[in-house]
Order: C-alpha cells, then structure tokens, then sequence
C-alpha cells in the first residue's frame, strides 16, 4: 500500500484460512514500511503536472520498483507469499467524470518478482458508476466485526460504519496529509504527538472559511482526491499569514470537526438512535495524541463512543492488510467492493491479475 502522505510503501504478510470464500481466520506475520527513495517522493508529488509520456513512463518504472522493496522484504523475512495485492500509489481519482488512476504497473511487478500480482482494485467499481473509495469496509466487514464506527486517519481522513449490517463509508477530509505539509516547512517530517498544534490557537476565519467548501456538505456516498486536499485545503493554509501552530492547531480542529459532523450525519440518516457505539481508530494520526484528545471531545457532542486504539501493528498496517484481502477475495472470486459503501449499480470483484 502507497498512502497519500507519501512516508513509504507499506507491506504486510497475511495468512488467510478460507472455506466456501468465507475467511475462518487470519494473522499478520510481518510486516514493514520502505521508505520511498527522494526521488520517487519527488516524482510522485509531482506527476499529477507531467505530460502523458512521463506519466506512462512512470506508472511502469513505479511498478518494477514496487518490484524490487517487495523482493528485499521477502528475501528479508524468508517467507514467499502465494500473491502480491498492490493498491499502488493514485495519482487521479476522480469518479464524477468516470475515472480512477492508481499507478505500479502490476506486470511489472510480477515480471520482477516472479510472483502474481493483482492490481487495480477501484476501476471496476467507478465503472459501475461507484466512487471506487472508500474500500477499508470490506475489512472492517470480515475482519473487525466487533465495532460499530471505523475511523482512518490517514493522509485523507475516512469513516466507516455497520449500521445495522449495512456498511457505508466515505471520505471525511484532509488529515495527516495537511499536517505533515505544514510540518515541513521547519522540517518536520511530522508532529509528534501533535505538541506543535497543542500550543496554538484557531483560526477561526480559516477554519469557517474551510467549512464551507461544498465537498463538506454533500451528503455521502462521497470520496476525495489527493489532488483536491492540495488544492482546496493545503493551498489555503499557505494563502494565509500566519504561525505554524496556529495553522496546525486549526486543521487538527477543523479535521476533530469534520468527524463528529460526518458521525452525527449517519446517525441521523441510518437511524441508528441513541446507544454507545464502539469506534476502532487506525491510521498514522491514531498516535498523534492532541488529535485524539481532540475528536474525543468534538464526538462527545454528537454520542457517546467507546474508543479503541488496537495494537500499533494494525494502526500502522491496516490498509496494507485490507489490501492482502481484497486480493484473497478477488482470488476466490468473491466481492470486495460494497454497493452501499461506493455507490455503485452492484457489489463487484475488484483487482487485475498479472502472471509473472
């Protein structure tokens, strides 16, 4: 998995038991994060500008080096996997005009790793005129099934829930991808714990001006770009004068906002009336301490939430595990993309298969 903070390449060795498509048990043998290369950081970042021969030389040479961190890491662990799933790392997604780009050609990580390989996990769906994100619930479906609301933050904040069997998803906001921006401007690569933002103050012009962009009032099934962070969050943040931690401590609440606005939205439209609900909390932003003290607060407003943080193996790797899932799932023939999450005319079996 290559996440839209860009901080490396995420892989993680499943081991599923699977009887009549149906997952009995599962486990996380190892796991680990490459860092990408300056370079490739750089190519990555800037891609979405290039011209169509650059991007179609990138989307396979970005394969053959997927290729070459997943052979150090087999070599590394001694273990040979069965399949590669690679979600690859999006450049494009934009399901309103029917499209999804995610690049790692996965022929060119099967040729270099003499391993099949199933990519492309999201172009089924948008074509089923889908969103094609969010797809961490069919994780959250078979293998967390003991929670009620599921929070990602990741680059891009998502929220997932089991409304009484019927699970939805969607895309909250900017996450760890506008912190880590603004961190490195003093180079940071991040901040930690989030004790930068803890000294500041709001905006609160920003943070209403920020409220406002439509995106944060259309109802869901609903995803973001990378793209869009950039140009209506990031960019703002820079088009105003003022202290990191103040900019810092805006976003932390203007995310803290966002979710307890987005949990208050599918109560209300799943009628999921007044309970304590159980909420899992995965992604990089699980550890960065103000942010959690932040949406506990903001969400105590809404209902009263049972919060978990599971082991830093499963914050760090969720989505890497999610990926290792859908390729079983596609493997077996089984749907791994949800209609009620994405949209779509129907559940679908998502992912490409490259022989080696």
């Amino acid at each position: 998995m290559s996440g839209s903070s860009l901080d490396g390449l995420d892989l993680a060795m499943c081991h599923f038991s699977i009887e009549n498509g149906n997952i009995q048990h599962w486990e996380l043998q190892q796991a680990a994060t490459i860092p990408f290369s300056e370079t490739w950081a750089n190519r990555l970042t800037k891609l979405p500008q290039q011209s169509a021969l650059i991007f179609a030389q990138t989307h396979t040479y970005f394969g053959y080096y997927l290729g070459e961190l997943v052979n150090e890491f087999v070599e590394e662990i001694g273990v040979r996997p069965d399949y590669i799933a690679s979600h690859g790392h999006t450049i494009f997604h934009n399901p309103d005009k029917k499209f999804t780009t995610q690049i790692g050609d996965g022929a060119a990580l099967a040729a270099t790793t003499n391993i099949p390989t199933i990519s492309n996990f999201r172009v089924q769906d948008v074509a089923l005129n889908g969103e094609g994100a969010p797809v961490a619930p069919i994780v959250d479906k078979l293998l967390f099934p003991a929670y009620d609301f599921f929070l990602n933050l990741g680059g891009i904040a998502n929220l997932s829930c089991n409304a009484n069997g019927k699970h939805i998803a969607f895309d909250i906001g900017g996450c760890n991808q506008i912190l880590n921006t603004l961190a490195n401007e003093v180079d940071l690569e991040y901040d930690d714990d989030g004790q930068i933002a803890a000294t500041g103050e709001l905006n609160s012009t920003l943070f209403n001006q920020l409220n406002r962009l439509p995106y944060f009032h259309r109802p869901y099934p609903k995803s973001l770009s990378n793209q869009w962070v950039v140009e209506n969050l990031i960019q703002a943040y820079f088009e105003v004068e003022e202290n990191l931690a103040n900019l810092l401590h805006t976003s932390v609440i203007q995310t803290a906002h966002q979710t307890a606005k987005a949990i208050q939205q599918v109560l209300e439209k799943e009628k999921l009336g007044d309970q304590k609900f159980k909420i899992l909390v995965s992604g990089g932003g699980a550890m960065n301490g103000f942010l959690m003290k932040m949406l506990q607060e903001k969400c105590a407003e809404v209902t009263d939430l049972e919060w978990t943080i599971p082991a830093p193996e499963i914050i760090q790797f969720k989505e890497a595990i999610l990926m290792a899932l859908m390729g079983v799932l596609r493997m077996e023939k089984v749907s791994n993309v949800m209609k009620t999450v994405t949209g779509a005319e129907r559940d679908s079996i998502g992912g490409m298969v490259s022989l080696p």
